[in-house]
């Protein structure tokens, strides 16, 4: 493989060096100050980050036509603030392993669902969105002593993939790095094993994918998910870590397997319905989402001939000779 340009190589190594120095300075924050801290940067980053901005407003316009500018402008501000906020609680690791069962509540009803799908035998794929604290989600679960992993993707810098991971694995998080070798034997190993294999679908990435809804419009979505559920026969949970209050709530549901035989079609179907999940999730607290990734990029083959193509004239609009 080629090496990068020097000034690649540094900008890498700068960019880890201020993560890492980062991190360290961060975990003595206190919860609270995290918070107010990140609600801070959020703002900022709103105003200052033109084009993340116009990207968030854009998928806001396409998710919610009907809302004003103004609602859509406040959902915008409020989702920069919120991961902002999100992201230092989870950096804040010294308050956060203390007050971790304190800042994320699990109802029992929901603990219920994932204890009864993993006693099925067979493992359980989890699924969840970029939504709420993703983070915090899958150290809650691994906390509470259920064995897991979580599909993750590598930076391109392999010193920042090492510092991630090393911050994952003191929380309990165990990291499966989809773009290294032996990632598939590793995600079937970990469902043949009995236990949690987290995975995230709501973006539109450079994998395989199936087309389907997200609010009202198809969406390239991945199907690895769908794929190792009908493989393994694992259970299917869709879970969320949503802020309530000043913490988080974890909501679980899990989502049967379609009654269809054909593969294809089965795949499409779950992976439909645990996009529909993701969604309703997303409209409960729409500023807990990342509306400045591009999720409509990708186009269907058949719409994007279409868009290529010259419109032809309406044999009904020609003149009459």
């Amino acid at each position: 493989m080629e090496r990068p340009p020097l000034t690649k190589r540094l900008k890498r190594y700068l960019r880890y060096l201020l993560i890492a120095g980062m991190l360290r300075l961060l975990q003595f924050l206190s919860l609270g100050a995290a918070r107010t801290l990140g609600m801070t940067l959020g703002g900022w980053a709103y105003a200052i980050a033109g084009g993340e901005r116009r990207k968030a407003l854009k998928s806001l316009a396409r998710a919610f036509p009907d809302r004003s500018d103004a609602e859509r402008d406040a959902l915008a501000r409020g989702a920069f603030r919120h991961l902002a906020a999100a992201a230092l609680e989870v950096a804040s690791s010294r308050a956060l392993d203390v007050g971790l069962e304190a800042l994320v509540s699990w109802p029992p009803e929901d603990r219920a669902v994932l204890e009864a799908a993993l006693a099925k035998g067979k493992g359980v794929v989890f699924v969840s969105g970029h939504v709420g604290n993703w983070e915090l989600l899958a150290r809650r679960v691994a906390k509470a002593g259920y064995p897991s992993q979580s599909i993750a993707k590598e930076s391109s810098d392999p010193r920042l993939t090492a510092l991630v991971e090393d911050f994952r694995a003191k929380g309990g998080v165990r990291s499966i790095w989809r773009g290294q070798e032996g990632a598939a034997r590793a995600m079937l190993r970990t469902l043949r094993s009995g236990e949690i294999l987290g995975i995230l679908i709501d973006q539109d990435t450079k994998v395989q994918s199936v087309f389907v809804p997200f609010f009202g419009e198809l969406a390239a979505t991945p199907r690895a998910a769908a794929d190792l559920a009908l493989r393994t026969g694992a259970a299917v949970v869709v879970g969320f870590c949503q802020r309530d209050g000043e913490g988080y709530r974890l909501t679980m549901e899990e989502v049967a397997a379609p009654e269809v035989t054909e593969r294809e079609a089965a795949v499409q179907a779950l992976t439909a319905a645990l996009s529909q999940r993701i969604e309703a999730a997303i409209r409960r607290a729409p500023e807990q989402w990342v509306w400045m990734h591009q999720r409509w990029k990708t186009r269907p083959v058949m719409e994007a001939s279409q868009a290529a193509s010259p419109a032809l004239p309406d044999p009904a609009s020609a003149p009459v000779r």
